[in-house]
């Protein structure tokens, strides 16, 4: 019997990556059989966002592979159609090989596409998105809320990118991406030999880390890993959280402390969304919720998964 694949989810700051580490390391000894890691966060892809993306660094991944991190260059744009390949590809992969692969991350938009496919939606129309991006974001904001106002509640306000793939998909199918988006939730799990792990926290409790993780970001250097990368930061890339602040502050549009008090804002605003995503993915096949509290056992967590997921 081939054990099904851990896929750890949860929200930012949760303990995701300590976790599946830990995983790992339970499952080679308990298995024989060395574990690989596969990331599954949208930011983590682009080589040199390091510090604001809380990529693991060498010593931290203690000498377990790690995939899908540090793939794309940041004046690239990357999608989650190619994550998805990406990702079946190196599954198939480390199974080749005989290893044990675990999906770990908090782009909950690819861990649905892993497990469920990618909805039915037409393929970006370049003219199409270049007329929509012109027209500025207040425009395209008044006009999402008229079209799809659920999909307004989900994007940002913002979130410029979204928002014209959003009207993109309204104006080439004549139906509301929120609509397309609930009938993929109904699809059966074309992935059930997958097992999803999510981590739940407490609001209060995982806003507090969330706090305390940007605090320690300021103090690594995320200003600096920001100021030196920002020549070669494309359109995806600098739109992420924390590096799209850092670099109102670097261009004197805010002060660097109101920059870090934003990127706690919206981290914290990012983990409600990520909640939101949660509870979809708890309609899984194979699906188990871990709650967490203050100060976690992590070894408790980790003894769960390895039960679940295969045989002894």
């Amino acid at each position: 019997m081939t054990p099904r694949i851990p896929v750890i989810v949860g929200p930012t700051a949760g303990g995701k990556t300590d976790l599946s580490l830990l995983v790992a390391e339970m499952l080679a000894h308990r298995t024989g059989r060395p574990a690989e890691i596969i990331s599954a966060d949208s930011v983590q892809i682009f080589r040199g966002l390091d510090i604001g993306s809380a990529k693991p660094t060498l010593l931290e991944c203690r000498g377990i592979p790690h995939h899908l991190i540090n793939i794309v260059e940041p004046e690239a744009s990357y999608t989650v159609h190619q994550w998805l390949g990406d990702a079946e590809r190196t599954i198939d992969d480390i199974r080749s090989r005989g290893h044990l692969p675990i999906v770990v991350g908090g782009t909950h938009l690819y861990i649905k596409a892993l497990l469920d496919g990618l909805f039915d939606a037409p393929q970006p129309d370049p003219a199409l998105r270049a007329r929509l991006t012109a027209r500025g974001l207040t425009a395209l904001r008044s006009e999402l809320e008229r079209v799809d106002p659920a999909a307004a509640l989900r994007i940002h306000p913002n979130d410029l990118r979204r928002t014209v793939r959003a009207l993109e998909v309204f104006h080439q199918t004549g139906t509301p991406i929120s609509v397309l988006q609930s009938q993929w939730d109904r699809q059966h799990p074309r992935r059930p030999d997958l097992h999803v792990f999510a981590l739940l926290w407490p609001t209060e409790l995982i806003n507090r880390r969330i706090n305390q993780r940007v605090g320690a970001m300021r103090e690594r250097g995320l200003v600096e890993e920001v100021r030196r990368l920002s020549p070669r930061l494309g359109s995806q890339a600098r739109e992420a959280l924390g590096y799209k602040q850092v670099l109102e502050a670097l261009a004197g549009r805010m002060s660097p402390d109101d920059a870090f008090e934003q990127i706690k804002i919206e981290t914290r605003r990012f983990a409600k969304n990520q909640r939101t995503w949660l509870r979809r993915l708890s309609q899984h096949e194979y699906y188990t919720g871990l709650a967490l509290s203050e100060g976690p056992n992590p070894s408790h967590a980790a003894q769960i998964i390895g039960q679940c997921v295969g045989p002894e």
